[in-house]
This record gives C-alpha cells, structure tokens and sequence, in this order.
C-alpha cells in the first residue's frame, strides 16, 4: 500500500498546481493549508477503509445494518474537499470562471498603463 503524502507535501503540490494554472496568490494559502488537510485526512481513512476491507455497512443494536461511520466521513470528507478545490480552482469546471493571470498584458492594457 502506498505512503500517505504529509499534509506539507500536499500543500506544495497544490500550490505548484495552482501556479501552473495561474490561479495561485499568496493570499490563498490559509485555504490552502484547511484544503491540505482535508486530503491529507482523507487519504489517512481511504487507506484505513482500504485495509479492513472495505467495510461499507456495520451491524446495529437492533440487528439489522447501517452505513459505517467511516464510510460517512469519507462522504463528507469529499464533499469538502471538492468544496475547497473549487474555491481554489483546482477543478476543470471552476477553472472555466476564472480568468486565469498569465503575466502577459495586452497591448491595449499597455498603453492606457502607460496614460496613467
């Protein structure tokens, strides 16, 4: 089973991701750090999930089944990771609503720059 990466580790990966997209500012990086630990917590039960089995269901007092508490934090878990992906453009559907920054400024841009 692989290693779960650290939460630093996610963390730089992700902002190296939103640096090639041109999505990335400094100011982001406390959303950032909440969204690497969101992974890194769900990385950590996947490969718990993973290694009993993947016990979806538990028996209750009652005898009868209900969804095991991990697989519900897993189903929360990746709810608000997607969440926070989109709030930091991670995903291909938020990415379509950003105007992403490229360095590169138009020639019109220039020159009303230069006017002020």
């Amino acid at each position: 089973m692989a290693k779960v990466p650290s939460k630093e580790t996610i963390k730089r990966r992700t902002i190296a991701d939103m640096r090639k997209l041109g999505v990335h500012k400094p100011q982001y990086n406390r959303l950032i750090d909440i969204y690497s630990e969101l992974v890194h917590q769900y990385l950590i039960l996947n490969k718990e999930f993973e290694e009993k089995g993947y016990r979806y269901e538990v028996m209750t007092d009652q005898g009868g089944s209900k969804k095991a508490p991990i697989v519900a934090t897993l189903e929360n878990l990746r709810k608000d990771i997607l969440a926070y992906s989109d709030r930091l453009c991670l995903n291909p559907k938020s990415l379509e609503n950003v105007t992403a920054e490229t360095g590169k400024t138009s020639a019109l841009a220039s020159v009303l720059k230069q006017l002020s």
